[in-house]
């Protein structure tokens, strides 16, 4: 029986595996850290997102310019069969009111410990605390152990190594300088899926930590989104923010900043925010006839705050037509992008031009990628575990195919 080494004890290592057990091959995987699947279970811990529900076309336009390459994969293995692999392991699933699809208990660990339970049982071993360094002068696979160095002759690879985010948890990146070193074109690892810094004042900053900003409209060039974001004390981050992180990066990294303009009430006209602001404010601060006349927050006024006095004048003196425009308009300059090490996720990776249709590097045959170590990146939702999930099975059909298994 051929042995193939999975290297990466994530979700498109552990697939990769799977497929390679089912399809006859002696699989070990290997992994750098203590357990296997430590990000997956960080991903879990506000409720497993698994994927989406919305129908397939829709779904992989979310993978934008990398989509002719991840199609195949992900109707492959699809949104539909990830959820039955899911009940299978006894883990059913189901969809939110957003669309995105959970299991029932909502959390990782269950399904997880039913996955390792099943590869146990169809024989693939698990080789921990083993960090791959690279290939030694022979082509066989290195690791660092903490019985020292050992070397593995495998008849076939799955590197699934993850991205650069959350580190500690496993995916540090590390994997770049040696794949580099074979000739390998990586582009460059990027926060994907991050928060933004800026330089709010300290006022605004130490009151409005933590306070969240919901139901509105963020807009970059051309792009708007609808949804949820929240202040931090260093910037702002959240859901609808992660939608956008793509045009707002590039336009950090490109111009040393963007602007993103936020609509507090996306669903009134300036027109009828006007009418409803030309009221007589009476004895009220000021505050508080922007609470009761256009049910602004106060996290919501004190954004409106930070960008008068950023344009040189208070809010108190603009006019109730200026107010109004304001109210879906405000500018928030953002001067940087979160470490990369606390993004959910990364953009960059193997270029897509390494790779042949299985997933298997042109310069080194035998040798396969999948998961986030590829060149691609999405929005949360679902569609970051559907594209590991599937490339990590397309990965391993790709290494049976090699090996005429």
């Amino acid at each position: 029986m051929t042995e193939v080494a999975v290297i990466g004890a994530g979700p498109a290592g552990l697939m990769a595996a799977e497929v390679l057990a089912q399809g006859g091959a002696r699989v070990t995987v290997y992994d750098a850290m203590p357990s296997a699947g430590r990000k997956f279970l960080m991903a879990g811990r506000g409720g497993l997102n698994l994927t989406h529900s919305e129908q397939l076309p829709d779904f992989l336009t979310r993978y934008r310019e990398a989509m002719p390459h991840l199609r195949a994969a992900v109707e492959a293995f699809s949104p539909d069969a990830l959820r039955d692999w899911s009940a299978g392991l006894g883990q059913i699933t189901f969809v939110g009111s957003s669309g995105r699809v959970f299991p029932k208990t909502f959390k990782a660990s269950p399904l997880l410990r039913a996955w390792l339970r099943r590869l146990d049982a169809s024989g693939v071993q698990f080789a921990l605390r083993h960090r791959w360094t690279g290939w030694d002068a022979e082509g066989r696979l290195q690791f660092q152990t903490p019985d020292g160095p050992l070397a593995i002759a495998a008849g076939a690879a799955v590197l699934a190594l993850g991205g650069a985010s959350w580190p500690r948890l496993g995916s540090d990146g590390a994997w770049v300088d040696c794949l580099a070193a074979k000739g390998v074109a990586i582009s460059t690892l990027r926060p994907a899926n991050s928060g933004f810094t800026v330089a709010w004042s300290d006022v605004f900053r130490d009151r409005f930590e933590g306070q969240p900003l919901k139901g509105v409209a963020l807009t970059v060039g051309a792009h708007t989104i609808r949804g949820e974001a929240m202040i931090t004390r260093s910037g702002i981050e959240g859901g609808a923010i992660y939608a956008l992180s793509a045009e707002l990066r590039e336009a950090v990294l490109g111009l040393g900043q963007a602007t993103l303009t936020i609509a507090l009430r996306p669903d009134l006209t300036t027109e009828a925010l006007t009418t409803r602001l030309s009221g007589t404010r009476g004895k009220q601060s000021l505050a508080n006839f922007l609470r009761k006349a256009a049910q602004l927050s106060p996290v919501g006024i004190g954004l409106m705050q930070e960008a008068a006095i950023a344009s040189g004048r208070s809010l108190a003196a603009l006019s109730p037509a200026e107010l109004a425009h304001l109210v879906n308009a405000i500018p928030v300059q953002l001067t940087g992008v979160a470490p990369i090490e606390r993004a959910i996720s990364t953009a960059g990776g193997i270029a897509f031009a390494e790779l042949d249709e299985n997933f298997m590097l042109r310069k080194w045959p035998g040798v396969f990628a999948a998961g986030e170590m590829l060149d691609w990146e999405a929005p949360t939702g679902g569609y970051l575990l559907q594209a590991s999930f599937a490339t990590g099975a397309a990965a391993g059909r790709g290494v049976l195919e090699w090996l005429n298994l």
